[in-house]
C-alpha cells in the first residue's frame, strides 16, 4: 500500500475509534472492508464537523461545506492532495464502485442544518433523513455486497431509521442549537409546543409524544429488515450489529421514560461488546 495511502486509512480509523456504535459493528467485517467502512466514516465525520461547529460562524460553516464539496470534485477526478482523507476515501469509492452523487447529497443534508427550518410532517423529515442518514445506508450497502435494486429502498428506510432514533434521543442538544425535527404535525396531535420542549416539559403529553415516534422506529426498523435477505453473507452480521445497537438505544429510551433531557441515553460499553462479538461469531458461522 502506498504510503499516502495507509497515511489516509490510519487518519480514518483513528476518528472511525471515536464514533462509538459505529466502529463496534465495524468489527464483524473482513479487513479490507473493516478499512473501507473507515474511509467511510472518516469522510462523513469531516463534512458533518465542518458544518456543525458552534464556534464557527454560519458564513464560515458555508464556506467549510463549499470547500469540501470542491474537495471532493478534485478528489474524484485524480487530485487527493487536498485533505489527508481523500486517498483512502476514492480507493473505496473506486473499489466498491460507491456512485459518487452520494457523498455529494450527504453534503447537502449537512448544508440543510445551517438554516434548520420545521418539518410539517414526518414525511418532509424523511427528504432531510435521506441526505444525510439514507445516503450513507446506500454507500454502506456497496461496501458490504448486495444483490438486486430493492436493497437501495430498504437501506434508505433503515436509514430513515437511525437518524429517527438519533432525532429522538438528541432532543436537548439539537434544539439548544436551534433545530426541532420533530415533525410539527405529531407535536401538534399530543398538544406539545416548542416551547415545552425549549424548557424540557416532560410531561403526558410528552411521553405519549415520544411513545409515538419511538414505536415509528421500530416499524421502520422492521420494514427495513427486509434488507437482510439482499446482503452478501459478508454484509449480513455488520447489518444485524447496526440494527441491535440503535434498537437499543430505542430500549434505553423508553427504559429511562423518554427522559432525554437530564442526561444523554447511551448503551453501556459491555451491551455494545456483547453486540459487536454477537455480530463476529455470525460471520464466521
Amino acid at each position: 500500500m502506498r504510503p499516502e495511502l495507509s497515511e489516509s486509512y490510519a487518519f480514518c480509523r483513528a476518528l472511525a475509534k471515536r464514533a462509538g456504535n459505529f466502529y463496534f459493528a465495524f468489527w464483524s467485517l473482513p479487513a479490507d472492508r473493516f478499512w473501507a467502512m473507515c474511509a467511510l466514516y472518516g469522510f462523513t465525520r469531516l463534512v458533518d464537523d465542518a458544518g456543525d461547529d458552534p464556534a464557527l460562524p454560519l458564513e464560515q460553516r458555508a464556506l467549510l461545506l463549499h470547500q469540501w464539496r470542491q474537495n471532493l470534485t478534485a478528489a474524484l477526478a485524480g487530485d487527493t492532495s487536498r485533505h489527508v482523507v481523500f486517498p483512502a476515501l476514492i480507493d473505496t469509492v473506486q473499489k466498491y464502485q460507491i456512485p459518487p452523487e452520494y457523498l455529494f447529497a450527504l453534503i447537502d443534508g449537512v448544508e440543510m442544518d445551517l438554516q434548520p427550518v420545521p418539518y410539517e410532517t414526518f414525511t418532509d423529515l424523511t427528504k432531510y433523513c435521506y441526505h444525510v442518514a439514507g445516503v450513507i445506508g446506500l454507500c454502506c450497502i456497496h461496501i458490504w455486497g448486495f444483490q438486486g435494486e430493492a436493497a437501495k429502498p430498504a437501506a434508505v428506510i433503515c436509514g430513515q431509521a437511525f437518524q429517527l432514533t438519533n432525532i429522538l434521543r438528541d432532543l436537548r442538544e439539537d434544539f439548544s442549537n436551534g433545530r426541532c425535527y420533530l415533525p410539527q404535525a405529531d407535536m401538534s396531535r399530543f398538544q406539545y409546543s416548542t416551547e415545552d420542549l425549549a424548557t424540557g416539559v416532560r410531561d403526558e403529553r410528552f411521553r405519549e409524544l415520544m411513545a409515538f415516534e419511538v414505536a415509528r422506529a421500530r416499524q421502520l426498523y422492521a420494514t427495513g429488515g427486509e434488507l437482510t435477505q439482499y446482503l452478501s453473507p459478508v454484509g449480513k452480521p455488520i447489518f444485524d450489529t447496526m440494527v441491535k445497537l440503535y434498537r437499543g438505544l430505542l430500549d434505553e429510551i423508553e427504559r429511562c421514560e423518554y427522559d432525554v433531557f437530564s442526561k444523554r441515553i447511551r448503551l453501556s460499553t459491555w451491551r455494545k461488546l456483547r453486540f459487536a462479538a454477537g455480530g463476529m461469531l455470525q460471520r464466521f458461522l
